[in-house]
């Protein structure tokens, strides 16, 4: 039924720690990366961590992570849990809507979780002092035994913005006038945003969590949202559940380590600084063969060096069946050969955008995209396709002023010309706006990175939220 796997647990003779942590993901690539980054961070602390999935969600986890070597983890296992097979259906890319719906039938088959890991937790709360889970708020049903078993606590993983969280909460409680922000006076609709069937998800998994959770966990610093994590905090909004924010989870660093680079960072060597902009709509996009079309012109128009990550979304199980080929127009890979790249596999994201050589980030405003760009420094040209992006989005280009818009969010079912894009990338690459912007991005990733260093903001929440969790 399982197998389990125990990475590198080094026995030095003690006993057993009096508290372990349980990481329960969400298993689509964004969510799976955010709990094993969470995990590496919890790791330095000496407490025994256990990180769940599925066979192939461990298997894609392991092979896309970055900058953290889990043969030297120590106290790290992980556990494969099998659930019914599904449905990996392939993106289509003339659905209407950007939301991967194709996925659906493999978050519906990720309940299956439930008993192996009540069985797991049972196991460990029978030798630990305290069982501590942390789980993504949508498989809040996979962990809800937590609530009968007496030396087990959970926390819920909010894995968006906070500026998107509590925007949707305000909302939802009617626009209370308590909140002073400008902001709030012009958000950007969610309708589009995502289908209902996941709404009901949503809904459903986040009234169970908060039935049980003992706090709320957010991937964000307070450097970048202390507002809206202010705002949050307050018992109005927060029913007095404590709101912790412990990000970003992503290194903050690349270590200059002697190993076989990806051909991209070998591409940015010989640019000028600043001068390439990284192209790359993430693990939920796919676009149409048109508006592939129109963005290999636009780029080309817009005579700047790029790299441009050309994939398809993800499947349920990304080794269910081959990717699509999209086709460029005729020439333009002859054309583009001295400036630019197309990459069609996956690339080391916070390599790339800790390069000197990078200026500029072309993105989707997945919440992780957007802070592995705000922690490297980089100005994003924002084009938000759906979920939580429209207002991950807003809070980049209108609130945090390192930024601008390809596309408004007002556009969202029209077709993105090649003028439009090559006057967005000019923008954030070559005029004073542009320059601007990447001066706040990187006064910005200097204020996360001190965030984290001994003494800063997130580095004292993170300590307080293990002297928390470690409590006698």
């Amino acid at each position: 039924m399982a197998s389990l796997n125990n990475h590198n647990h080094q026995s030095n003779g003690e006993s057993k720690s009096p508290i372990v942590v349980v990481m329960v993901p969400f298993p689509a690539q964004s969510h799976l990366n955010q709990l094993l980054h969470l995990s590496r961070l919890i790791s330095p602390y000496n407490i025994p961590i256990h990180y769940v999935s599925t066979p192939s969600h461990i298997r894609q986890a392991k092979s896309r992570l970055q900058n953290w070597n889990l043969n030297s983890a120590n106290d790290f296992h992980i556990h494969e849990f099998a659930i019914p097979s599904f449905e990996a259906l392939p993106p289509n890319p003339n659905d209407p809507t950007k939301f991967p719906t194709h996925l659906l039938p493999m978050f519906h088959a990720s309940r299956h979780l439930q008993e192996p890991v009540t069985a797991l937790l049972q196991s460990l709360a029978a030798t630990a002092h305290r069982v501590v889970v942390i789980h993504d708020v949508l498989i809040s049903s996979v962990v809800q035994e937590v609530t009968n078993i007496p030396n087990a606590e959970a926390y819920a993983l909010q894995s968006v913005s906070v500026f998107n969280h509590f925007s949707t909460i305000w909302e939802m409680m009617g626009k209370p006038l308590s909140v002073q922000d400008e902001a709030f006076d012009h958000l950007l609709s969610q309708e589009g945003c995502v289908p209902m069937e996941f709404i009901e998800i949503l809904m459903g998994q986040s009234h169970l969590a908060n039935q049980f959770a003992s706090g709320v966990i957010h991937n964000t610093s307070k450097a970048i949202e202390g507002k809206y994590v202010e705002f949050l905090d307050r018992e109005e909004f927060s029913g007095g559940i404590k709101q912790w924010a412990l990000g970003p989870f992503n290194p903050i660093s690349i270590p200059n380590e002697e190993k076989i680079r990806h051909k991209c960072l070998t591409f940015l060597d010989k640019q000028s600084p600043g001068s390439v902009i990284y192209v790359s709509f993430g693990t939920t996009i796919s676009f149409t063969d048109e508006q592939i079309q129109e963005l290999a012109l636009g780029l080309e128009k817009s005579e700047q060096t790029f790299i441009w990550v050309l994939r398809d979304a993800d499947r349920g199980d990304i080794y269910a069946g081959p990717e699509r080929k999209a086709e460029l127009p005729t020439g333009f890979e002859d054309r583009i050969k001295e400036r630019g790249m197309i990459v069609r596999d996956w690339v080391p994201q916070l390599e790339i955008l800790a390069h000197p050589s990078t200026g500029g980030f072309m993105s989707h405003c997945g919440w992780n995209s957007c802070l592995d760009s705000i922690t490297m420094g980089v100005p994003i040209a924002a084009w938000p396709m759906h979920s939580d992006q429209p207002r991950n989005a807003m809070l980049v280009v209108d609130i945090l002023k390192m930024g601008t818009f390809v596309n408004e969010w007002a556009k969202r079912s029209e077709v993105v010309g090649a003028s439009e894009i090559a006057k967005a990338v000019r923008k954030l690459m070559a005029s004073e706006e542009g320059d601007e912007n990447r001066k706040r991005a990187v006064e910005m990733g200097a204020a996360v990175k001190q965030s984290l260093a001994d003494g800063g903001v997130t580095r004292m929440e993170l300590d307080s939220f293990v002297a928390h969790i470690s409590r006698i």
